[in-house]
This record gives C-alpha cells, sequence and structure tokens, in this order.
C-alpha cells in the first residue's frame, strides 16, 4: 500500500514521502496516529503542488540573496576606534556593531549571525569580511577600522 508519510517516521522516512508498506501496518500503525495518509490522486496531487511551491521559494530566495551579495561586494564599512597613548584601540568591533553601520548608514539590513567574523577585530586597518547570505550564496563587506579623531 503506498502512503504519504505526515510526520518523519524511524526506518520509513521522512515527512512527505511517499514510501510503500504492508497494508496491516498502515491500517493498524500508521493511520490511527495519523503518521501518514493514502497516496490517492487528492493527496499526490497536494505533494506535488507542496514540492512545487517549495522550489520556487528557494529559488527566489537565492535570487535574493545573490543580489545583495552583487550589492555588498561593493559596500565599503568604515568604522572608528579610540586609542590609546601606545597607538592601540581600546575596545573591538564586532559583527553586532557592523550590522548595525551597515543599517544605518547603506541602509543593508543583515542579521548579525551571518556575518562571519572569528573573534571581534581589536586592530587598524582593512578587513574583507564574507556574510553568509544563503545556502551556498557568499557576499563579502570590505570594513576600514580607523583611529577616532
Amino acid at each position: 500500500m503506498k502512503v504519504i508519510l505526515l510526520q518523519d517516521v524511524k526506518a520509513q522516512g521522512k515527512k512527505g514521502d511517499l514510501i510503500d508498506v504492508s497494508e496491516g501496518y498502515a491500517r493498524n500503525f500508521l493511520f490511527p496516529k495519523k503518521l501518514a495518509a493514502v497516496a490517492d490522486a487528492k493527496a499526490m496531487n497536494e505533494r506535488k503542488n507542496r514540492e512545487e511551491a517549495q522550489k520556487f521559494k528557494i529559488e527566489t530566495e537565492t535570487k535574493e540573496a545573490k543580489a545583495l551579495a552583487e550589492q555588498l561586494n561593493t559596500v565599503t564599512v568604515t568604522m572608528s576606534l579610540s586609542a590609546g597613548n601606545d597607538g592601540k584601540p581600546y575596545g573591538s568591533v564586532t559583527s553586532k556593531e557592523i550590522s548595525e553601520t551597515l543599517e544605518k548608514t547603506k541602509n543593508i539590513v543583515i542579521d548579525k549571525r551571518k556575518i562571519v567574523l572569528d573573534k571581534p577585530i581589536r586592530a587598524f586597518g582593512s578587513y574583507t569580511l564574507d556574510v553568509k547570505l544563503y545556502v551556498g550564496v557568499v557576499g563579502k563587506i570590505n570594513l576600514i577600522v580607523t583611529e577616532k579623531k
């Protein structure tokens, strides 16, 4: 008997999978626990529509992420830190500060968790940072850290 899984079932498959199981297993276990539904024409059509909607969503999100990546490649963010007498900066630049500065100056909203920063930046200079926008889509931000006058 062919059924479509409504939830993940151990050793059978993931939600949305079309599987072939014995009739007894389907009627006595899967159907009473609402883990699966009969794979009739209506259910197959709904499954197909769900898959197409998911593909469309992924395509549009990928396009948006690629467009944002192109925009980010041209952006340069400048941040200033106070420095002591020895020329070393006080504090550091974090991904949160970079995200806030991007939003204020360039009107580009990026979540701080998407900016790849191994550790906070604690030195003056120029940096190129990766921004993970979507699966397989990575943008780059140019960051310049200067001394506050």
